[in-house]
């Protein structure tokens, strides 16, 4: 297991450990998970954007279109 160094100043310390403290998670598993999320979070904004981009000449149907093709 690998260790991160991180240079906070002290109103951004007591911040990030009271958040933690605040939901029950400890400081390392809290930071872990938050930068996980956002690199989960970039990469679906990103996967979103190509296919938004791809499909923007493709027909579309409105809700309703659809339900009087369907027989709804």
């Amino acid at each position: 297991m690998s260790t991160i160094s991180l240079r906070l100043n002290d109103k951004e310390d007591m911040l990030i450990r009271k958040y933690a403290e605040l939901h029950h998670v400890d400081l390392s598993t809290f930071i872990r998970q938050t930068v996980i999320e956002k690199i989960e979070d970039e990469y679906d904004l990103t996967l979103f954007n190509k296919i938004w981009e791809e499909e923007q000449d493709q027909a579309r149907m409105s809700h309703d279109a659809v339900k009087r093709e369907l027989g709804l």
